[in-house]
């Protein structure tokens, strides 16, 4: 399974569990980026795949946040 899957998963498994609430920021890309070691590209790809299922929602210039159920 590529890496940013793994890392979209174990965002999921996150928001799933509340560890992040709804409404809460999620890590920065620099911490995700050193807490997993991965490329700034995998944070993206991640985060991107949560967006597209409407867990996640993007704010341009202040980061991404767990949607509200």
């Amino acid at each position: 399974m590529p890496v940013y899957r793994q890392l979209a998963n174990l965002l999921r498994e996150s928001i799933a569990s509340g560890k992040l609430a709804p409404g809460k920021p999620l890590p920065s890309e620099s911490t995700l980026m050193g807490e997993h070691g991965v490329s700034r590209d995998t944070v993206r790809k991640a985060v991107g795949i949560l967006r597209d299922e409407g867990l996640v929602v993007t704010v341009q210039g202040k980061g991404s946040y767990v949607a509200d159920r």
